[in-house]
């Protein structure tokens, strides 16, 4: 099984991008970036929390993740811009949102000088960029301080144009987005192409969607079964056997008439619930939902935590994670597997006393050594960190939302833009 790091560049003899999902774009290899004004567009949109007065980064991740597109940059010579988004803020004063922890973060880990430009349409950024020595880049400030950045806005990205001579995306996390950054900066550059990371992600997905090795396992979770609709429509025919948690396990256990006491279910979805689970099984394929939970009277401070004996939950109580014979269960399932994809938690992981679901789901893909286990991003990959196992899995996404979208047949606008496209506008310079 490969622990690769989701950005770890490949050999010399893996550079070519014969992933489909990956035809007509080129990978950052592909240029001569000496001396050369390198845009890059990072995801560094990492949780943080304050303390002490001041915004501490909680998980580095993103950041770490990027690093091998950014040192092959700086060991190309290349005259490096770094842009990213953090959180949403309304405006410029949302200081909490600000990028200066994360050029501190990053200056550590690349034991490099990172400069940070308050304003991306200043002339700060291309006065500076001539004169940058080997270890100093530049990075943004927090790209959604610009209206013109969710908005799309094509003079934004011209600003950003005239100082760039090459455009990377190594920003899977945001390439679902169809912003300044992603899509209409790139539509005014000529040489354009993609970072380590995003080869990576891509490859790992394309996997799913075109060559999984059967059992192909997909396990389900988090809150909202209308947020995997799309993704369920577009695997049923592939996969052999879903797994189901989290709350959106309420919504199929309600659709097949069990009780449920006060748990999250979504009422106008129990209908799809039902016919979900009549079209697996007539294909004659599995999904497993929860025989037992960990159910509390109260979620924000409860005075009765306990465990059921089977799938129904008690009036006056809410389930909040899977219970033991349920994490057994898929254990035992999962073992059989060659291909796994889990995307959502099987409980409220952040809290201890509901966390055993996804730590056990974590524990068992790391055992899987025979198998191909990917995680899709967001609140499973934040689960699969907490657990301590995510060093022994295949991949863990970088993008929630991103994957998701790529997976259920989307087009990404950050890739899409790259593809052997001309420039539809040439920046002023």
């Amino acid at each position: 099984m490969s622990t690769q790091l989701p950005g770890t560049p490949p050999g010399p003899a893996q550079t070519s991008l014969t992933s489909p999902g990956l035809r007509g774009i080129k990978l950052i290899e592909e240029f001569d970036l000496k001396e050369k004004r390198v845009f890059i567009r990072v995801d560094f949109n990492v949780p943080m929390e304050e303390k002490g007065g001041a915004q501490v980064i909680t998980d580095d991740t993103r950041i770490r993740a990027a690093l091998p597109t950014i040192r092959y940059a700086m060991e190309q010579g290349a005259k490096i811009v770094l842009a990213s988004h953090l959180g949403r803020p309304e405006s410029r004063e949302d200081m909490q949102y600000s990028m200066e922890p994360v050029a501190m973060r990053l200056g550590e880990l690349l034991k490099a000088e990172v400069i940070l430009i308050d304003d991306p349409t200043s002339d700060a950024p291309k006065g500076l960029l001539p004169g940058l020595r080997p270890n100093q880049l530049i990075l943004l400030e927090n790209l959604r301080f610009e209206k013109g950045e969710t908005k799309n806005a094509r003079e934004f990205a011209l600003q950003m144009a005239a100082y760039t001579d090459i455009y990377i995306n190594d920003a899977f996390g945001a390439s679902h987005r169809a912003h300044a950054s992603i899509e209409a900066l790139p539509q005014t550059i000529e040489k354009k192409g993609i970072g380590y990371l995003i080869k990576k992600e891509i490859e790992m997905l394309d996997i799913l969607l075109h060559q999984p090795k059967a059992p192909y396992m997909v396990i389900l979770g988090g809150a909202k079964v209308s947020d995997k609709i799309p993704v369920i429509e577009q695997m049923i025919s592939k996969v052999d056997q879903f797994f189901v948690g989290g709350a959106m396990a309420y919504t199929f256990l309600a659709a097949q008439g069990t009780p449920v006491g006060t748990s999250r279910v979504e009422k106008d979805k129990i209908s799809f619930a039902r016919e979900m689970i009549k079209r697996i099984e007539a294909r004659g394929k599995k999904i497993l939902l929860p025989i037992d939970h960990v159910v509390a009277n109260d979620f924000l401070a409860p005075s009765k935590i306990e465990t059921t004996k089977d799938a129904a939950v008690p009036e006056g109580f809410m389930g909040l994670d899977i219970g033991p014979k349920t994490r057994e269960m898929y254990r035992k399932e999962l073992q059989k597997a060659k291909t796994v994809f889990w995307n959502g938690p099987m409980g409220v992981f952040e809290r201890p006393e509901f966390a055993k679901g996804s730590f056990g789901v974590a524990e068992t893909l790391s055992q899987l050594t025979e198998a191909m286990t990917i995680v899709g991003g967001g609140d499973s990959a934040a689960a699969a960190e907490a657990s301590g196992y995510a060093g022994q899995m295949t991949h863990i996404s970088t993008g929630g939302g991103a994957s998701l979208e790529y997976l259920q047949g989307d087009k990404l606008p950050g890739l899409e833009v790259l593809r052997n496209m001309r420039p539809s506008v040439q920046p002023t310079l």
